[in-house]
């Protein structure tokens, strides 16, 4: 398996299921659409999209087209709260993806609406999925775990808690509030990702929390693996600002352990995603590629 092309072609045609479901750039709104667009089609590893298909096909699941109202409908969601996270009132960061950010392209208001939108339509192409679905009670699941996974008792909840953290030192943030953090933060999307994935392929209740556990090992050493990447890398091979966690006086999982321990409890989580995964029935290669260069990825 050459994994880089293959991969190279997933993203491909996950741009292809995106772009059918984007709104039209019409009508008096038609400057926040333009600015909804512009932030999902800028760029990106298409990660939480791609991850929910390959879980999809690891429980040989056939709905095809309810797979791809969710995979678009998380994608957005992802974006929308990267617009937000980039404005001057909370990272205020200038390039994202190697790219200007919204707010400085079309305003921080016009941004601010702009992720209001993608959430707004990621709602409107979830629902959808009822219409196409054979089984409703899942797609109902499935639209649970993700506004669930997204809202204040995952993502939303993590960055309240990391919007608190900032200016504190390492004596106010513990380890256990830095991993609280990251688990609804970052892991809670590809949390999502993976659960609706094995939902939507037919997973019983207790093979979805274990692709659940196996998201959140994937989700923390992501992000730790991004705060070792914003000390050691650069603007170029990162494709945004460097050294922002300090500038924003973050404690992260680098202040407090260091690099070396940091790297450590990477590898330590990885090998117990990748070890529970080889517990769940199917296979697939790719899957276990993917979620290995998620980890250990270098931008």
């Amino acid at each position: 398996m050459n994994f880089e092309a293959e991969k190279n072609e997933k993203i491909r045609l996950i741009e292809e299921i995106i772009s059918k479901y984007l709104p039209k750039e019409e009508g008096p709104q038609k400057t926040v659409i333009e600015a909804m667009n512009y932030s999902i089609t800028v760029g990106g590893k298409r990660v939480r999209p791609m991850l929910m298909r390959e879980t999809f096909k690891l429980f040989e699941g056939d709905e095809i087209e309810v797979i791809e109202y969710f995979m678009t409908a998380l994608e957005m969601i992802h974006t929308y709260s990267l617009v937000h996270d980039d404005l001057p009132c909370m990272d205020n960061d200038e390039y994202r993806r190697g790219c200007k950010t919204t707010h400085v392209v079309y305003g921080a208001g016009m941004a601010t609406l702009a992720g209001d939108g993608l959430l707004n339509y990621a709602c409107e192409i979830a629902c959808k999925a009822f219409e196409v679905g054979k089984d409703p009670a899942r797609v109902g699941k499935a639209v649970g775990v993700l506004f669930n996974k997204s809202g204040i008792y995952g993502m939303i909840g993590g960055q309240t808690a990391d919007i608190e953290s900032e200016g504190k030192d390492a004596s106010e943030v513990n380890e256990e509030l830095l991993l609280f953090i990251h688990e609804k933060k970052t892991a809670a999307l590809i949390q999502a990702a993976m659960m609706i994935g094995g939902i939507l392929g037919g997973a019983n209740d207790i093979t979805v929390r274990t692709l659940e556990r196996i998201a959140y090992n994937v989700g923390v050493a992501f992000q730790i693996q991004d705060d070792i990447l914003d000390v050691t890398s650069t603007f170029e091979e990162l494709g945004k600002p460097i050294g922002s966690d300090e500038k924003n006086k973050k404690v992260t999982y680098v202040t407090l352990h260091g690099i070396e321990e940091s790297t450590a409890m990477v590898e330590k989580l990885s090998k117990e995603a990748i070890t529970l995964l080889h517990t769940l029935p199917g296979d697939n290669p790719f899957l276990e590629e993917l979620l290995l260069s998620m980890i250990t990825r270098k931008k």
